[in-house]
């Protein structure tokens, strides 16, 4: 139950479900606000809580959510409460102190809300919800506890993983079904690249490759690897970063949703930006997929798709550990002609070393297995929101 902290206003004794206050800052893209969106959700759908999403940037989330409306403060959108988080220091119109408090990604908490945390008499559970990482240091500082300097208060840090002994990744419950549904269907298969490209799948002679990427200078040489492939490439690229570096190679204006462009054995096609439910079936139709950030590499390793990771670059190749942190999860059970051409092909799609894309294809019926059987793996682990939820439950007993 979510304790008011005004003098005029009345706690709903009724209501007994776990309160929730999650504050997410906008850093860049799209990842920070994917993933607190997709937790909201879980945590009021699946676990029945009762969710208030702080957000600073609500033209970024209106492109992932189309139905928020930007000019509103506060407005409930799919069961969760979402506020204009207006600046740092704003907590929202009425100060409530919810049950489970998250801090997403080390953005900072109004001073004013965390000091009525303390004068909370039942403190509230307090996460900061890190970034994803596969280092083998998270599962040491996962649920670490934190006190605070000044207040009788701790905040713990809840780390997502890809093994044992972390939070694990966001999935939800429907989402195995969902996939299964879809590659059982002919028709949704058939709806879905209509609704998409305007025209019908393509053969089983094709291999279809979805590229959602940050800039990347390696782009050039991997389209003009695909143009010259022995085999036809069907390539789907959603509107965003990479959209003007196809425009320049097909010597376009602009590749916008609805462009198409052939060259060679490559045929590519411009997607409109999706809401964040509509990126699964894209993930789903394709044979492999390249991601980027988070949010992406999760909904990849879900798909049970091959899959080719663009870590977010950080300065002096500090993601670089992280990406070989990655790769020694997902290919540790692969032979070793095709680790290594997987590890040869990540890092050069990361800036180091040269792509080669048919020492990487040569390979695809081998990464085929390895993504369905990796998916199963991280399934082992457990879901994040769940694993968030039972931890929150246990410490408010």
């Amino acid at each position: 139950m979510t304790e008011v902290h005004s003098p005029s206003a009345v706690p709903d004794m009724t209501d007994t479900r776990v309160a929730c206050d999650l504050f997410c800052a906008v850093i860049d893209n799209f990842g920070d606000i994917g993933v607190c969106w997709r937790l909201a959700r879980q945590l009021s759908h699946e676990h029945r809580w009762q969710v208030r999403l702080f957000v600073d940037d609500l033209h970024a989330f209106q492109k992932l959510c189309p139905t928020l409306d930007t000019n509103r403060a506060t407005q409930a959108v799919e069961g969760v409460l979402v506020e204009h988080w207006r600046e740092p220091t704003h907590a929202g119109d009425t100060l409530q102190i919810a049950d489970v408090v998250i801090e997403a990604f080390a953005c900072e908490l109004p001073p004013v809300y965390v000091a009525a945390m303390a004068e909370r008499a039942r403190k509230p559970v307090w996460l900061n919800l890190e970034y994803l990482s596969a280092e083998d240091w998270v599962a040491d500082f996962h649920l670490r506890p934190s006190p605070h300097p000044r207040y009788a208060l701790a905040k713990y840090f809840f780390f997502p993983g890809l093994g044992p002994g972390t939070g694990g990744v966001l999935k939800e419950r429907t989402l195995d079904a969902g996939r299964a549904a879809f590659e059982r269907s002919r028709d949704a298969r058939a709806e879905w690249w209509q609704r998409a490209t305007g025209g019908p799948p393509p053969g089983p002679e094709a291999t279809v490759i979805s590229l959602f990427a940050y800039e990347n200078p390696a782009v050039d040489g991997l389209l003009e690897q695909w143009c010259g492939s022995a085999k036809p490439v069907v390539l789907l690229v959603p509107e965003g970063r990479i959209s003007g570096a196809l425009a320049r190679f097909f010597g376009e204006p602009a590749f916008a949703a609805g462009s198409r462009a052939t060259r060679g054995a490559l045929r590519a096609h411009a997607l409109a930006f999706t809401e964040q439910r509509g990126y699964d079936p894209l993930l789903w139709a394709s044979d492999l997929n390249f991601v980027r950030g988070e949010d992406s590499f999760v909904r990849a390793q879900w798909s049970a798709r091959p899959f080719v990771w663009h870590i977010y670059p950080q300065a002096d190749d500090a993601h670089l550990p992280k990406l070989d942190a990655a790769l020694a999860h997902y290919a540790r059970t692969l032979p070793e002609a095709p680790r290594a051409a997987l590890e040869r092909f990540w890092h050069a799609w990361n800036g180091r070393g040269v792509l080669d894309w048919q020492d990487f294809a040569q390979h695809l019926p081998v990464y085929a297995a390895r993504a369905n059987a990796w998916a199963g793996e991280l399934a082992q682990v457990g879901d994040l929101a769940g694993n968030l939820a039972e931890f929150a439950k246990s410490q408010l007993k």
